[in-house]
C-alpha cells in the first residue's frame, strides 16, 4: 500500500501540565529549563485501561498519557516510539525505520506495516565496492552511502490514518515536550554517547545536540533537543509531508549527498545518493503477517522484507515435534538452539526483500518443510555449522542438502522495541531502528535527529561465493531485516505480544522468550529476564553470564555445543492479557539498565 497524501492540520498547542500517571509516571517539567524526574522505572505493571512497555519510562509514559486521555493502542505506540526518538535517539526515530504489527479487536484480524527503509532508486549492487573490493564495514557506516530512505514518519502517518483515533499533531505532543524541556540522562545513554564520541565529535549538528561541552553528558545531567522539538512542531503542522515533499527532506537529502564534517577533521564521509525523488517515490506496505500455529495458539510476525516472521516461524514448526515441557533443562535448550541454527540457515539461503526477489515464504512456514528440517535433531549431539540450507519449495527426504552453506552476516545490535495495548483490546508490537548505535552517526543540521545505516545490512558482496544472495542491494531494494515484532493470539483473541532490539539475536531472544512462556510456564516478566542464548548458525553459541556460568553449559559442551561469551543479549518488552481481563506489561529487569512497564489504572498483583 503506497503512502497517502498527509491532511495538513493545525499546529496544536502543546499540553502545559501533566497530571502524574498512576504508579510513579511523569509529570510535566515545573518550568521549561528543567527536565522532570523520570518516571520511576518498574519491569513489570498490571491493571486495566491499556498497557504500554517500552526500554525507557519517559517514552513509556507518553504512551500512558495518550491512553489516559482517550487514545488507543496505534495512538500510544505512535507516541511512544515518538518520544524514544528523544531519548532512545541512537536507536530509533524519524531519521530510521520499522516494523508495526497491529491486532484489530474489532475484525480480530492481524495486520503489518512494513515501514523498512529503501535503497535509493539509483542503487546497484556494487554499492558498497569501491575498486571491486568491498568497503570496510566502519566506513561504510559513517557515510552517505548507508542512509537509506526514512520509512518511520510514513509508518506513524499510516497507522494513524488506518487505526488511530488521534491525529498525528495530538500524539507528537508528549515527545515535543520531551524533547524541549529535556530528559534526564541516564548511565545505559552516557555510554552509549563515549562508545560513539571518536565519530559524533566529527560532525558539528551531532556533536552540537549530544557532545555538550564536546564531551558526552554527565549522568543525572538533563539533554535538551530544541531542533528536534521544531522538527516535531513542524510534523504537527504539516504532516509527514513535510519530510517526503518538503523542508525536511530537503534538508535530509543535502546532508546525505553531502556529509557535514568538521572541516578540522580528517574524517572521509563517502556521498551518499539519496534524492528527493527517492523520498517522494516511498510508501509503507501494508501487508498480511506471517502466521503458524503452535500448542493451539496462532503466532503472528513481520513477513519479508523482514526474517523475523518465517525464521521464528520455522523453528517453532520444527519444535513441534517434541514436548519441550517434559523435557530437561539442558535438552529444551539444546533443542532450541538446534531449531534456531536450521531456521538461519534456511533464512541467510532465502530470504530477501520480495518485491524484487522470490522469496519462497509458504514453503519456509509449512509444516512439511518442517518436517524435512526437524529430523536433523537429536538428543544426544549438535548438528555442525555452518548447516547448508533446505529447499522450502521442494522438501527433501531426511538429511538431504540443498546447497551450500550461507554464513550469517553481521547486524547491528541497537534497536528499540515497544508493545501498547488498550481497553478495547488492540495491541501494537513495534519494532525500530536506525540499525547501528547512532545509526550513521550523521545528525540532520536544523533538525535534531540521526540518520539511519540501514543499508549496511544488505551484504556487500555474495555471503556465498558464485550462490544467488537474495539480500545484495538494488534500486529502491528493502535490506532483510531480524526485526520480529510478534503477537500471539488464543481463539482469535490477544494472548500477549513481544518483542526485542538486537539485530539477528532479535529472532533469537523472541523465540526463547516465547518457549520460556509458553512451554516452561515462565510469567511473561521472567520470560523476558531468564539468561539467553543464540545460535545463528555459527560454529559458535553466544551465551550471557547466566548460562555461560552455569552447570548447563558443560552438559550441552558434552553434546557437541561450542560457546562464547556475550554480556547481554536483547531488550525485550511485552504485554500479556490476563484471564481476568486485566493488562499485564513486561519488560527487562535489568538489560539495558531496565526498561519500563506502566498501566493505565494498576490493579492487583503483577503475576
Amino acid at each position: 500500500m503506497a503512502l497517502p497524501r498527509p491532511i495538513n492540520h493545525r499546529r496544536l498547542t502543546v499540553l502545559a501540565a501533566v497530571a502524574a500517571l498512576a504508579a510513579g509516571a511523569a509529570t510535566a517539567p515545573a518550568h521549561a529549563s528543567v527536565a522532570a524526574a523520570p518516571p520511576s522505572k518498574s519491569p513489570v505493571a498490571a491493571g486495566y485501561g491499556g498497557a504500554v512497555a517500552s526500554v525507557d519510562a519517559d517514552a513509556t509514559a507518553a504512551g500512558i498519557e495518550v491512553l489516559r486521555n482517550g487514545g488507543n493502542a496505534v495512538d500510544a505506540a505512535v507516541a511512544t516510539a515518538a518520544a524514544l526518538g528523544v531519548t532512545e535517539p541512537y536507536s530509533a526515530g524519524i531519521g530510521g525505520g520499522g516494523y508495526f504489527v497491529y491486532y484489530n479487536a474489532r475484525t480480530h484480524k492481524v495486520t503489518t506495516l512494513d515501514g523498512r527503509e529503501r535503497a535509493p532508486l539509483g542503487a546497484s549492487k556494487d554499492l558498497f565496492l569501491e575498486k571491486g573490493k568491498p568497503l570496510a564495514f566502519a566506513d561504510a557506516v559513517t557515510s552517505g552511502l548507508s542512509v537509506g530512505t526514512p520509512g518511520t514518519p510514513a509508518t506513524w502517518d499510516t497507522a494513524l490514518r488506518a487505526w488511530g483515533s488521534r491525529p498525528l499533531a495530538h500524539v507528537l505532543r508528549p515527545a515535543e515536550r520531551l524533547a524541549r524541556n529535556g530528559f534526564v540522562v541516564d548511565a545505559t545513554f552516557r555510554q552509549q554517547t563515549a562508545d560513539n564520541q571518536a565519530r559524533f565529535k566529527d560532525f558539528p549538528a551531532t556533536a552540537k545536540i549530544f557532545l555538550p561541552g564536546g564531551k558526552p553528558p554527565a549522568v543525572g545531567s538533563t539533554l535538551k533537543n530544541p531542533d528536534l522539538a521544531r522538527t516535531y512542531a513542524l510534523l504537527a503542522e504539516q504532516g509527514v509531508d513535510a519530510v517526503y515533499h518538503g523542508a525536511v527532506g530537503r534538508d535530509l537529502v543535502r546532508t546525505v549527498r553531502k556529509p557535514p564534517v568538521d572541516p578540522a577533521s580528517h574524517r572521509l564521509a563517502r556521498p551518499g545518493g539519496l534524492t528527493a525523488k527517492d523520498l517522494a517515490a516511498y510508501g509503507v506496505k501494508q501487508q498480511a503477517p506471517t502466521r503458524v500455529t503452535y500448542r493451539g495458539l496462532d503466532v503472528y510476525g513481520m513477513a519479508p522484507s523482514s526474517s523475523g516472521g518465517t525464521t521464528v516461524g520455522e523453528a517453532l514448526n520444527i519444535l513441534e515435534h517434541g514436548n519441550l515441557r517434559k523435557a530437561d533443562q539442558a535438552t529444551y535448550l539444546h533443542r532450541y538452539l538446534e531449531a534456531s541454527r536450521i531456521a538461519f540457515a534456511d533464512r541467510n539461503r532465502w530470504v530477501g526483500d520480495p518485491a524484487q526477489e522470490s522469496v519462497p515464504e509458504k514453503g519456509l512456514l509449512s509444516k512439511k518443510f518442517a518436517d524435512s528440517r526437524a529430523c536433523l535433531v537429536t538428543d544426544d549431539k549438535a548438528l555442525t555449522s555452518p548447516l547448508a540450507p533446505g529447499d522450502p519449495r521442494h522438501p527433501a527426504p531426511c538429511g538431504t542438502q540443498a546447497g551450500t552453506p550461507a554464513p550469517t552476516p553481521y547486524e547491528g545490535q541497537q534497536t528499540t522495541h515497544l508493545t501498547a495495548a488498550d481497553k478495547w483490546g488492540n495491541v501494537v508490537a513495534y519494532t525500530l531502528t536506525l540499525e547501528q548505535t547512532g545509526g550513521s552517526g550523521i545528525t540532520v543540521p536544523g533538525r535534531g535527529f540521526l540518520l539511519n545505516n540501514e543499508l549496511t545490512d544488505f551484504s556487500f558482496t555474495p555471503v556465498t561465493p558464485g550462490v544467488h544472495d537474495p539480500n545484495l542491494p538494488g534500486p529502491g531494494k528493502r535490506p532483510r531485516s531480524s526485526m520480529s515484532p510478534t503477537i500471539v493470539l488464543d481463539h482469535g483473541r490477544p494472548a500477549f505480544a513481544l518483542g526485542s532490539p538486537g539485530g539477528a539475536t532479535i529472532i533469537t531472544t523472541v523465540l526463547q522468550t516465547f518457549l520460556n512462556h509458553v512451554e516452561r510456564g515462565m510469567p511473561l516478566v521472567d520470560a523476558i529476564a531468564a539468561p539467553r542464548a543464540s545460535q545463528r548458525n555459527a560454529a559458535k553459541t553466544e551465551l550471557e553470564p547466566g548460562l555461560w556460568n552455569s552447570p548447563l553449559r558443560a552438559r550441552l559442551e558434552a553434546r557437541g555445543h561450542a560457546f562464547s561469551l556475550n554480556p547481554e543479549i536483547g531488550a525485550a518488552t511485552g504485554v500479556q492479557r490476563l484471564p481476568d481481563g486485566r493488562w499485564l506489561a513486561a519488560a527487562e529487569k535489568v538489560r539495558r539498565g531496565g526498561g519500563s512497564a506502566m498501566v493505565v489504572r494498576p490493579s492487583g498483583p503483577s503475576h
